[in-house]
């Protein structure tokens, strides 16, 4: 383990060296994330997850370092350049840019004009003129006229000379820093519309003619710019003041008002031009690029965690719809654990309008399969469905709830739809989505693709390695932080949990569908290739409702089973007598079951368990419906006060679902009566929330809405 690496991370992050260590040996051996931070606590000094993550990238980011170093160290020891100065350059450099522009002056290159003004023997005169001696410039080039090597005259000469210099000036590597410096500073975003564009490019009108410094742009308008360009609607460039940059250059290289330092004036202006501001902008888009897409990676992130621990309903019998018009609405009836009871279509809407017949056959489903709860889709007829259902005369023991469809057709034509439906269409499998999704949101959600949920921002064009990543470390922090039902969870669900995977969760589904559902958790090691390693990770995170043990439903370990029977023994009770009283549980001496390897933090989350076995840390579900009446964006007016759901939150404020098929914009400005620096602070994907609408823009289909007191 790279000692210093080791340091590096424990001061960029606030840690102590041991702690990094410690976690880098863990995470090296192959223990998972939520594994490291919900059973290891002792070894890293109780980090969480996002301290671990960090760590993990941290130590992915300087390995890609030491590799490019070594290519570097490799290239040129093999092209003969590997001073000892240079090596020991190479080896203190701390950033992939230091590296690079150490690198840069040997690096293999194309022909530029500096090489082949080195081929007509011009080197000699470059050198002379650079170190601005007082020569004469025009008598030292007449020297190296040579019309035999194409230098004709002593103009060609010179010509010559200031190409190489340019190249010089360029592969400084102190010229570089500080005109990147002021480029990050000082730099500007400049766009402009590209001629005869203006009309179809129209939803970028806002960047026309836009100016914003490099340092404080937010991401999502470096990404809109950069979105713009790629479409071809924008002309884009980063850069600062010319005039600030060339006088950074000259301070560095010119020397005084000789004859030659003209020379190497032109030279440096040259190089400015042609070269280096070319390349560091490449640079500093790159270097924006990859901090935009961070924190559009980051908020992404942050709503999908929301959407994944949204309430669920929980095992109710479900009747769901999948609304529509022309094709009629397409229902399915579940069962508590999810399972496909029934199915077929309705037409309560125009143009058949069969709605006598619709509301027959739901109000006989309803008692039929003895239905506690109707989802409705909340697309195409949504609303109008809902108006339908709610108009029945049905138990008021029904809870009637609007789903957020997003992604259920996705997950319809899926391969894994297919696999759990192979003998129905894609919109049987679409209302089955929603019904289940009403059930539990994550363990229906994990079967999508996150990326079309409809949750991100610009998720199509940030860097797709960095977001599936991000978005994988989300759906495993989430699915390991409810726990997962062994007995009834699906192979993707399973997928998920710490130390399975696609192949070990295929292999869970097949033991149970052969022998039957688990009844302790030590039946785990029978399933085919779960070994000790992947049995360590995941059992603490796998539960069994009902079992033989009942603290095989909780999150208790079974590697820690040993110190709940000490304690039991130690009290004379049962663990049914210790999981239900209180007053039994305040008389452990925690501090007796200490060892070399548990310690308090896993003691005390011992005691959290037993006081509320396998509890669910999702908020519990609260109904919910929209305005009668406004269902559509046309019944949408001004200073109207409606109730909404939040379903995408952004940097620049978060969208609300009012039920009109249209979400509305509340701008960051808008979130509360205070300044608001981040809307994640205020706002959840999945709330509930009251707001005032401000304006209704119907033909460009924007709704603007506040929820402060006063908008």
């Amino acid at each position: 383990m790279n000692q210093t690496h080791i340091l590096k991370i424990a001061e960029a992050l606030k840690l102590k060296a041991k702690q990094v260590i410690n976690t880098a040996q863990l995470l090296g051996e192959g223990a998972t994330i939520p594994f490291i931070s919900r059973y290891r606590k002792e070894v890293t000094g109780s980090l969480d997850e996002v301290a671990i993550t960090a760590i993990r990238d941290r130590l992915e980011q300087l390995r890609e370092l030491d590799k490019r170093r070594e290519a570097i160290l490799k290239s040129l020891e093999e092209m003969g350049k590997l001073s000892d100065e240079l090596k020991t350059q190479l080896l203190a450099a701390e950033t992939m840019t230091v590296l690079e522009d150490i690198y840069l002056p040997y690096r293999p290159k194309r022909r530029t004009r500096a090489t082949i003004a080195r081929e007509k023997g011009l080197e000699p005169l470059a050198q002379l003129i650079l170190a601005q001696s007082g020569s004469d410039p025009l008598t030292e080039a007449a020297r190296f006229v040579n019309p035999e090597k194409g230098v004709e005259t002593v103009d060609d000469a010179l010509a010559g000379a200031r190409d190489i210099i340019a190249e010089i000036v360029n592969e400084d590597q102190a010229a570089r820093a500080q005109i990147r410096q002021l480029f990050r500073e000082k730099g500007t975003f400049r766009s402009r519309v590209v001629s005869e564009k203006e009309q179809e490019g129209i939803k970028y009108k806002d960047y026309f003619a836009w100016e914003e410094p490099v340092s404080c742009a937010p991401s999502h308008r470096v990404l809109a710019l950069r979105r713009g360009e790629n479409e071809g609607f924008l002309l884009l460039e980063i850069a600062p003041s010319q005039a600030a940059a060339l006088t950074i250059l000259e301070d560095l290289f010119v020397k005084g008002g000789k004859a030659d330092s003209e020379q190497v004036r032109l030279a440096v202006h040259d190089s400015y031009q042609r070269l280096m501001q070319l390349s560091l902008e490449t640079e500093i888009r790159l270097e924006t690029k990859k901090r935009a897409d961070g924190e559009a990676i980051h908020v992404f992130a942050e709503n999908l965690r929301q959407l994944l621990l949204a309430a669920p309903l929980g095992q109710k019998s479900v009747l769901a719809l999948d609304p529509g018009f022309r094709t009629g609405c397409k229902l399915i009836c579940l069962d508590r654990q999810g399972r496909l009871l029934h199915n077929e279509a309705i037409y309560p809407h125009e143009p058949q309008k069969k709605t006598i017949e619709a509301e027959a056959i739901v109000t006989h489903l309803v008692d039929k399969f003895q239905i506690e709860a109707i989802a409705i889709g909340n697309g195409t007829a949504g609303r109008e469905t809902e108006a339908f259902v709610r108009a029945l005369k049905l138990p008021k023991s029904v809870q009637v709830v609007m789903v957020n469809e997003s992604g259920a057709s996705v997950y319809s034509a899926s391969e894994v739809a297919r696999e759990e439906f192979p003998d129905y269409d894609v919109t049987v499998r679409g209302a089955v989505s929603i019904g289940r999704r009403l059930m539990d949101p994550l363990a229906e959600l994990v079967k999508i693709d996150p990326k079309s949920i409809g949750v991100g921002q610009y998720q199509h064009d940030v860097d797709q390695k960095a977001l599936r990543q991000g978005l994988d470390d989300v759906v495993i922090s989430c699915v390991n932080g409810v726990g997962v039902e062994i007995n009834t969870a699906s192979c993707q669900l399973l997928t998920y949990v710490s130390g399975l995977g696609p192949q070990l969760a295929k292999n869970i589904v097949e033991y149970r569908n052969e022998n039957g559902p688990f009844v302790r958790r030590e039946d785990f090691r029978r399933v085919s290739k779960l070994g000790p390693k992947a049995y360590e990770q995941a059992a603490g995170f796998l539960r069994i409702r009902n079992g033989e043990n009942p603290l095989d439903a909780s999150a208790v370990h079974p590697e820690s089973y040993h110190i709940v029977n000490a304690v039991t023994q130690d009290l004379g009770c049962t663990l049914a007598d210790l999981m239900g009283n209180e007053k039994l549980r305040k008389k452990i001496n925690l501090n007796k079951y200490v060892t070399a390897t548990v310690g308090l933090p896993t003691l005390n989350d011992i005691m959290n368990e037993l006081a509320k076995p396998g509890r669910d840390p999702r908020e519990k579900f609260e109904a919910f419906s929209f305005t009668e009446g406004v269902e559509k964006i046309g019944d949408v007016k001004p200073g109207m006060k409606l109730p909404g759901i939040v379903t995408n939150i952004t940097n620049f404020g978060a969208f609300v679902d009012i039920g009109v098929h249209q979400d509305g914009l509340v701008h960051i400005s808008q979130i509360a009566d205070r300044f608001v620096p981040n809307p994640n602070d205020v706002l959840k994907v999945q709330q509930k929330v009251n707001v005032t609408v401000l304006e209704v823009d119907i033909v460009r289909k924007r709704i603007s809405l506040s929820l402060r007191s006063k908008p």
